[in-house]
């Protein structure tokens, strides 16, 4: 029996035996929606592209920051939301925490290889190859983004999203990464 000096026995022995009920009867964590491993994945999967979008701005001396790009790339997921049925502000949103994600994994990568003079003897593909794949990526995005939605409120959504994101992180800066992109899946504050 838990004893609370501040508490008669008995009312400590009631305490302690709610506690006991309280915990014997909470249900379990539901287990996460099957849309959030493959909108994960696809996130990751864009995300990876970076270190590639980085040699090509490292070798062209291009900056990280394209504002012209970002401009469309976002405009252009405003326009799929409705062939997705998500809202176009969120739809946005999830964009522009991707491309956010994206330079960090850009500057991390690019102050690396300044640090050691050099960036890894990797093939290089041309940034415009590189494009219709990021491209590609978003329609596919925006569609299971559609199917998570409803998840977005449960309560349960951040625990869901920490254990399957962090099956899916390969270094700290990829990781750090994986975090700002996914950062606003989950709608806590309601």
């Amino acid at each position: 029996m838990i004893h609370c000096p501040r508490l008669p026995k008995r009312l400590s022995g009631l305490f302690a035996a709610g506690l006991f009920i309280g915990m014997a009867h909470a249900a379990p964590p539901s287990p996460a929606p099957d849309s959030l491993q493959p909108l994960l994945a696809t996130i990751n999967e864009r995300l990876n592209i970076a270190d590639e979008v980085a040699l090509t701005k490292w070798d062209s001396g291009k900056p990280i920051q394209d504002t012209a790009r970002e401009t469309l790339v976002i405009a252009n997921a405003r326009k799929q939301a409705g062939e997705n049925k998500v809202d176009p502000d969120e739809a946005a949103d999830l964009i522009a925490a991707q491309i956010e994600a994206n330079k960090l994994v850009q500057y991390g990568l690019i102050a690396q290889w300044q640090a050691a003079h050099k960036a890894p003897d990797l093939p290089r593909p041309d940034l415009n190859q590189l494009r219709p794949k990021l491209d590609e990526l978003q329609v596919r995005l925006l569609q299971q983004y559609a199917d998570f939605v409803p998840y977005r409120v449960d309560p349960e959504c951040p625990t869901w999203l920490a254990e399957q994101r962090s099956a899916l992180i390969k270094d700290t800066l990829h990781g750090q990464a994986l975090i700002r992109a996914t950062g606003e899946l989950c709608i806590t504050d309601q």
